[in-house]
């Protein structure tokens, strides 16, 4: 019985093989249009039946080609007694079968037909159409699947057909819906710059719905709409995005003051992560609704850390770590709700809450990294939490200061790792993604773990326990060589400088931390070889900065380190007489003279001292780094205290108000003959260059110039 039975099919299949070699056979030796349709009419049966495989598929388009699937698209008259369009479906069902050649999906021919498969999308349905539609959606999802297909469509207008196909609930719509996924994950930033208002359209739809469901579709629609909602376009620039933002924050309320399974509020959550990423907060009404609203976000956020890290469930460990990632990033508002001053969602008596709250669930953040194996290290999840919590030690290293320390071992070789490994890589510092989701999927270099704790190691080099741990764990070397680093990808570029990237930010976090090591521990600057090459560095890096004035703010960090550290270095072989030696103490001496121009005092009728138009932009964050103040403390040689003010400031006094250029010029002489003193005692390798350098003092276009 066994035998036989397999015997029939075989015979079958051979029947029909031979059936197929006959309309072959005719189609390559039709003479006229009759007779290759009546030989098609017979292969689309087979086609139709899903009775031909992959070579025999190939057959059939070896036997037809384009050129007659191209003329029964277009043809206008079909047989008598036929419908309208038959000739047109013959020809979509030919290419669709073509298609399932990956090699002719992505065929120009077939290419060229795009516009086709979506004027097929959107057009009126009867029911003899939905082959053709289920025929256009095969011919579409095909080209999509091919490396020049996503661009061919977004170009060719077929994100507009299928959000039109969706919109209006078309036969097939849950298949144009699909193909807007996909779209939208392999080219998001073409398709809302192209088709935002279609898109828009689309996500409308989909809100009022998630709006008003009162079942499980909610929830479904909690996992959907995150890929409606645009990183390369705020949504909050479009009063219909607004409408969009307001919907889903009316529907998100609704979930999260009920008594929800993980199952149902878990997709919340990585909803609200999603447009905070998108958006920021700006989708939060303000007023108290508003605050209850962000507050209760924070606060679930941070029990569910709690609950995963702390009392993790290992038969669910990765599909948590997802939704804990979305966490982070409502943590991460949550502090920077904490931190604003003004214009803030959130009361004071909700900041003191929040903060107690969030201090635990960064505990449990720590206590997890602490578990965390060699053989984890690459995790992106453990990426996410040390990022996270880089965060949270910006601006706050008081609390938990005990666990902090017992972690920092850790944060160093984590980091030291992630940095050796993506250098050897030749991995280039690219700007990355938000912390949070995408986090979890790899960022574009997940290496640079260092970024994102920098502000917080500039904290802790100021203490004194924690400066003596990270240097203990070789912290200094490494963060030298990650600013030599940094320092060749922010030059790598040809011409002028890029504007702000996170490349300059994080040169100016390392230059704070290395002030804090100059004043805290000049015998390590002295014993550590890498500063040698950090003040090389330092010397080429101001002249060139000086003339870019859109980095002006590096360039104060840039001269009050160099100086700070010339003072410590000053007789070492790298400060010895040389050029770079010379442009460097020049290129300091021109920041401080040309940051102040004389202006007429209306009141006094004097000349005052005010902030140059070349300087005016940068002149508030180059105070907040105490850049222009430490670098006249550094060029006095006194002590490094606070500064908020400019070049012509005095050392140990507050703001000067107006005051006369001559005075102002004799405070930077003396500050530069004093400079030139103790130099030149240092070394008199110094004494020429300095003295060379006195003829570029503010003597010229001054009183003292005449």
């Amino acid at each position: 019985m066994a035998s036989g039975s397999g015997a029939a099919p075989k015979g079958a299949a051979g029947a029909r093989s031979a059936t197929l070699k006959r309309c072959l056979d005719v189609l390559r030796d039709a003479s006229n249009d009759s007779e290759q349709f009546a030989a098609l009419l017979l292969v689309t049966k087979a086609v139709k039946a899903g009775e031909v495989d992959s070579k025999t598929r190939r057959q059939i388009f070896d036997a037809i080609g384009f050129t007659f699937p191209n003329r029964l698209l277009t043809s206008r008259e079909p047989p008598s007694g036929c419908p309208e369009h038959t000739f047109r479906a013959l020809g979509l069902t030919l290419l669709a079968c073509f298609c399932t050649d990956p090699e002719l999906a992505g065929h120009s021919q077939i290419l060229n037909k795009i516009p086709t498969f979506n004027d097929v999308l959107v057009s009126s349905c009867d029911p003899d159409s939905t082959s053709m539609i289920d025929d256009a959606y095969q011919c579409l999802t095909a080209v999509m699947a091919t490396p020049r297909g996503p661009r061919e469509l977004v170009t060719k207008g077929t994100v507009a057909a299928l959000c039109r196909a969706y919109v209006n609930g078309n036969y097939g719509s849950d298949r144009a819906l699909t193909l807007l996924l996909g779209l939208l994950a392999v080219a998001e930033a073409k398709c809302w710059q192209r088709d935002a208002q279609h898109l828009l359209a689309v996500l409308s739809k989909l809100t009022e719905e998630f709006l008003n469901a009162e079942d499980m579709t909610k929830f479904e629609l909690c996992e959907l709409l995150p890929h409606f909602i645009p990183l390369s376009s705020p949504l909050t620039r479009d009063s219909k995005g607004s409408e969009c933002l307001h919907r889903i924050y009316k529907g998100l309320a609704k979930i999260l003051v009920s008594k929800l399974s993980h199952s149902q509020r878990d997709p919340a959550l990585k909803l609200a992560a999603c447009l905070i990423q998108a958006c920021g907060p700006e989708w939060i009404p303000a007023g108290s609704t508003g605050s209850k609203f962000l507050a209760l976000l924070v606060n679930l956020a941070c029990v569910e850390v709690r609950l995963a890290l702390e009392e993790p469930d290992p038969m669910d460990t990765e599909r948590k770590k997802e939704v804990v990632t979305a966490c982070y990033v409502l943590m991460e508002m949550g502090i920077q709700e904490c931190l604003k001053e003004e214009e803030s969602l959130l009361e004071e008596a909700q900041k003191m809450q929040l903060i107690r709250i969030m201090e635990e669930a960064f505990g449990a953040i720590i206590y997890y990294l602490r578990q965390v194996t060699e053989e984890e290290l690459q995790d992106p999840f453990v990426f996410a939490s040390v990022r996270i919590l880089g965060a949270w030690l910006a601006e706050e290293t008081s609390a938990l200061k005990q666990e902090i320390c017992e972690l920092l071992p850790f944060l160093v070789r984590y980091a030291k790792k992630l940095f050796n490994s993506g250098t050897a890589e030749g991995l280039p510092q690219a700007e990355g993604v938000q912390a949070g989701l995408a986090s979890t999927e790899g960022s574009v270099l997940p290496q640079d773990a260092l970024r994102f704790l920098l502000p917080g190691f500039c904290h802790l080099t100021a203490e004194d326990r924690p400066r003596e741990i990270l240097i203990s764990e070789g912290a200094p070397a490494l963060l030298c060589d990650y600013f030599l680093h940094q320092w060749k990808v922010l030059t790598s570029e040809p011409g002028s400088l890029t504007p702000l990237t996170s490349t300059e930010m994080s040169l100016q976090t390392a230059c704070g931390i290395f002030l804090n090591l100059v004043v805290t521990a000049p015998d390590l600057i002295r014993q550590e070889k890498t500063f040698c090459s950090l003040m090389d560095t330092l010397l080429k890096a101001l002249p060139f900065l000086l003339p870019q004035k859109d980095h002006l703010v590096l360039a104060a960090n840039v001269a009050t380190l160099g100086l700070m550290m010339a003072r410590v270095l000053a007789s070492s072989a790298v400060l010895q007489e040389t050029q770079s030696t010379k442009e460097f103490f020049g290129a300091t001496i021109r920041f401080l003279s040309e940051a102040h121009t004389a202006q007429a005092d209306p009141s006094s009728h004097q000349l005052a001292l005010a902030v140059s138009p070349a300087y005016a932009s940068a002149w508030g964050d180059i105070g907040r780094a105490g850049g222009a103040g430490q670098s006249q403390q550094a060029v006095q040689g006194s002590d490094p205290v606070p500064q908020r003010g400019g070049v012509g400031q005095p050392v140990r006094h507050g703001s000067f108000g107006a005051v006369s250029v001559r005075a102002v010029e004799l405070n930077r002489f003396c500050s530069v003959q004093n400079l030139t003193r103790r130099i030149v005692a240092a070394s008199e390798h110094f004494k020429v260059s300095l003295l060379d350098l006195l003829s570029v003092l503010c003597f010229k276009n001054s009183p003292f110039y005449y």
